[in-house]
């Protein structure tokens, strides 16, 4: 039997060590949820948050199929500890859960060169504005699909206010680009970052990374940054952070 844990330091041991932002907004209780094996002694546990979902502990089967009463279906990227619940996961879900990697990223808070963000920050075109995502923005994120990721986990604009953050390019009245907070914990953000397909390659990218970073720092809070691909791995090299290693995730398309 599985269980959501409210109680969610029961879980801290297992994911000891593991450097990933969302996992500590789940057992920080920002947002996410975990679900374990047991209550009061967990011997496996899964991180959900948003796409994401991470597997600790034990690998125990029920776990790796459980869906949440409240989820709807759609892609899942599923994060094993180590090879054992990587086995366990193509045992349950064969080749529906396609593996491939992502490119962790070094956490380390002093490694940015503010003065070459606040440059790329200033070669924004003129026919372009850089501006923060207040409510408004955050309204037109939750409504528009290419970006609603930039908003999308949080429950509404006053808990945006308080875990989150992010900056846009506008034209016309329209997002163009942006870098905004994926999820949010005690300390931090982690950036979630996009541009729009027909603004693409125009550095944009680049400026809302560097803005966002800025921002944060002023804050003091760390944006965490974890590359999905190649592009974004180099993106994140540019703006000043160092690449850890690959890790194995496996994707994973639910079903309504």
């Amino acid at each position: 039997m599985i269980f959501e844990l409210k109680q969610t330091e029961k879980a801290e041991a297992l994911f000891d060590g593991w450097q990933e932002t969302l996992i500590w907004s789940c057992l920080q209780g920002v947002m996410g949820r975990i679900y374990a094996d047991s209550k009061e002694e967990p011997a496996s546990a899964m991180a959900l948050l948003g796409d994401f979902c991470f597997f600790a502990g034990k690998p125990d089967k029920e776990l790796v199929l459980y869906e949440p009463p409240y989820d709807k279906g759609g892609a899942v990227i599923m994060v094993p500890q180590d090879e054992s619940w990587g086995v366990l996961i193509e045992e349950c879900y064969g080749a529906e859960a396609k593996k491939t990697v992502r490119y962790a990223v070094r956490k380390e808070p002093d490694v940015f060169d503010r003065e070459r963000l606040k440059t790329a920050v200033e070669r924004l075109p003129a026919e372009y504005t850089l501006e923060m995502i207040d409510e408004r923005l955050f309204r037109q994120c939750m409504e528009t699909d290419w970006c609603r990721d930039f908003t999308a986990q949080y429950d509404d604009y006053a808990m945006f206010q308080k875990y989150g953050l992010g900056v846009v390019i506008m034209k016309d009245g329209q997002i163009v680009s942006g870098a905004s907070s994926y999820s949010g914990y005690a300390g931090g953000i982690e950036v979630e970052i996009d541009t729009r397909k027909d603004h693409r390659r125009r550095g944009f990218a680049y400026i809302c990374g560097a803005k966002l970073i800025l921002e944060c720092l002023k804050l003091g809070w760390y944006p965490s940054w974890d590359a999905q691909n190649p592009w974004s791995a180099a993106l994140a090299e540019k703006l000043g952070y160092h690449l850890d290693r690959e890790y194995v995730v496996y994707e994973l398309v639910r079903h309504d």
